[in-house]
Order: C-alpha cells, then structure tokens, then sequence
C-alpha cells in the first residue's frame, strides 16, 4: 500500500513516505525513503535513500498518480508527462456508472481515491462481480490492447476520482517503450489467470469454500492487524460479495455464519474480524 495520498493539505518541505520512483541517476526510490515533497506545487523534489540522496525531475500531481500504479511504475518522467497532457480527471458518485459492458473502449482509467467495481451481467439482468478496483491500480486494458468493446460495466462503489488516459496517447507510448508494453503484458496475464481462478473455483468449490477463499484474499488485501486477529473492511455490500463468489445473498449469509460458528470469524456490520486465519484457509482449500 502506498504511502502517498494526494492531495496531502500541509506546507512545503514536509517528508513523507515515497512510492517507487525512478531518479535520473538510476536509484529507485522504495517503500521507507523519504521524498521530499512541495505541497504549494504539489511536486515531488527529492528521495533520500539510506546514505545518499537522489534528485527527481519535478512531476505534476497526475504524473505522481501514474508512478504509483503498477502498470507505470519506473517510466521516464518525460514520457509521463506526454501521456498525461492528455489526461482527464473525472469525479464519480457512489453508484455511479464509468461506463457499460459493450461501450466503446478508448480510454484506460487510474483509480486516484475512492472504488471501482468490474462486473458482467447476464440478459436477465443478474450480475457477477469480477473484480473491485483500489486507488493506484488502473482497469480498462483489454480495451487498450484490442479496441473492442467494454467486456464489464465499471460503477463507483464509494465517492471516486478516476484519472482518464486517452488509448491513442497510450499505444504511442507503447510504440516508444518497451518497458510499458512490460507492464501492459503482466496486467493482461495477471487478468488471464484471475478470470481463470474464479472459474475454477465456480465448478470445483462450494459455497462455503469459495466465501473463504474470497475472505481470504480480502485478508491478504485491505487486513489490518489488530489483538492477534485480522480485521477487513468489506466495503461492499452483502449483495455484491455474493456476486462476486456467484451466489445469492442468502446463501453468503448462511456461509458467513457458519464460518462463525467454526470460531474462524466475527461479524460486525460490514467489518469481519479474522480469528482463525489458516482455519479459514484451510476451509478454502489453500
């Protein structure tokens, strides 16, 4: 998780925590160093490693939006700011729909605050919940790569400010560095084996097996420790984790319970306290 958060409301010359930045003379700025940061601009000034310093090229606050991702992290600060001059903010209210599954894709999107939920939806109108998509994580690629249309509809689940990249600004960038066309690759293959995982898991487990496991990546995900156990925010709402395990709500509900009666978990509201963090796993099979 970055340490990052923008807008930060203090005065210039404060440190923070730095995301991985790369410097012009090669160190790669890691979670720990400090960055310096002038919050009257809002650019990045400096990394301090352990025993050394490094000096970064001033970036506007979307560029330092870009670098968090995984999907831009390391790129040269020059090609940053070419993608982001087209770039657009837009601001989404809870509920509200980015776009539809089967709309044309020309943009890939970057989630700055807030949450994103990815999902498809049947022709009697039942839906499956794919993914939810957190800030400095980016949704869309398929779009990108083929120019089809939206496999998923894309709706805020919280108040959300999305950062909007133009697809041809994107493939030009990709044409120019290699290290992109990297990351556009490992995103595409890590959406390939997700989707693949939650098939297998729809034939090969039951309710109560997949409520874990989905309990379990929520665990590794947004846990905070606290007391020996594991506390995860859900965020979502009953009805959507049962869509994204393909269940109806009820049956998530019988499955939360009787993980709680197996002492594994508690129940409060929409927070779960993890007890039994490899009973759970092991329930899930992992």
């Amino acid at each position: 998780m970055l340490s990052l958060v923008w807008p930060v409301p203090f005065g210039s010359g404060s440190l923070l925590t730095s995301p991985s930045l790369l410097s012009p003379a090669g160190y790669v700025c890691r979670p720990g160093d400090n960055l310096a940061v002038n919050y009257a601009t809002g650019t990045a000034s400096s990394c301090l490693p352990p025993g050394g310093s490094a000096t970064l090229p001033d970036m506007e606050p979307t560029e330092t939006v870009l670098t968090g991702t995984g999907l831009f992290a390391g790129l040269d600060a020059r090609l940053l700011r070419r993608l982001t001059d087209g770039a657009v903010r837009r601001t989404l209210s809870r509920g509200q729909v980015l776009f539809h599954e089967g709309d044309s894709g020309e943009s890939l999107y970057v989630v700055i605050e807030g949450l994103v939920k990815l999902s498809v939806a049947s022709p009697d109108g039942r839906e499956m919940l794919l993914a939810t998509v957190r800030p400095m994580e980016a949704f869309g690629e398929l779009s990108l790569v083929d120019g089809g249309p939206r496999s998923t509809s894309a709706v805020a689940v919280e108040a959300t400010t999305v950062l909007v990249l133009r697809r041809s600004d994107l493939l030009e960038a990709l044409r120019q560095e290699p290290a992109l066309v990297d990351g556009v690759l490992r995103s595409m293959g890590a959406l390939v084996r997700r989707l693949t995982e939650q098939t297998t898991d729809l034939v090969f487990l039951d309710v109560n097996e997949r409520v874990a496991k989905l309990l379990v990546s929520l665990v590794e995900r947004d846990g905070v420790s606290r007391d020996g156990t594991v506390v995860v925010d859900l965020a979502l709402s009953q009805g959507e984790l049962a869509e994204m395990v393909g269940v109806s709500r009820q049956s998530l509900n019988q499955a939360l319970h009787k993980l709680a009666e197996r002492a594994w978990i508690t129940l409060d509201g929409r927070h779960v306290t993890v007890t039994d963090l490899e009973g759970l796993r092991r329930r899930a099979g992992l």
